[in-house]
């Protein structure tokens, strides 16, 4: 009888350890899932600041397509705004251009990192072969063209008295 009863504990023990295991994995994938969705919407309010920062320096992004695919529409902004010559540009509007363009940079980095982590735990198998990521949208990387630094930062060197 020991020996049965032994069995029983194990096996309720092994039990227990995986649903606790599934339900941590569980959790952890949401709050991944929820991480990317603020990230993404952190993202579409930095590309919206630089399109705003643009428009107020003249630059304008052909449309053909952005609607449909918006990294199309952020590298297009990327290309128009590397033509535009920032010198004779306002010294005020120079500095939010350069800070909207450093927003998106560091905007698209947050949300590819948690695209990045939650894509290493959907590739677990526990979690697909249990399904645990249930319906939520397979998270899908931002691509595009950084600005080049030197465009992006004003050189300012120190002033000689």
């Amino acid at each position: 009888m020991t020996q049965l009863a032994l069995w029983v504990l194990t096996c309720f023990g092994t039990a227990a350890w995986a649903l606790a295991l599934c339900l941590s994995r569980v959790r952890r994938l949401h709050r991944l899932h929820i991480r990317v969705d603020a990230a993404r919407a952190g993202l579409d309010a930095a590309l919206t600041r630089r399109v705003s920062a643009a428009a107020q320096a003249g630059v304008t992004a052909p449309r053909d397509g952005a609607e449909r695919d918006p990294e199309e529409g952020a590298n297009a902004l990327s290309r128009a705004l590397a033509r535009l010559d920032r010198a004779s540009l306002a010294a005020q509007l120079r500095a939010e251009l350069a800070d909207a363009e450093q927003l998106v940079v560091v905007a698209r980095r947050v949300h590819n990192d948690a695209v990045r982590d939650t894509l290493g735990l959907r590739s677990l198998r526990l979690v697909r072969w249990l399904r645990l990521a249930g319906t939520a949208p397979m998270p899908a990387y931002f691509e595009m063209a950084d600005p080049q630094a030197s465009l992006t930062y004003d050189r300012v060197s120190p002033s000689q008295d």
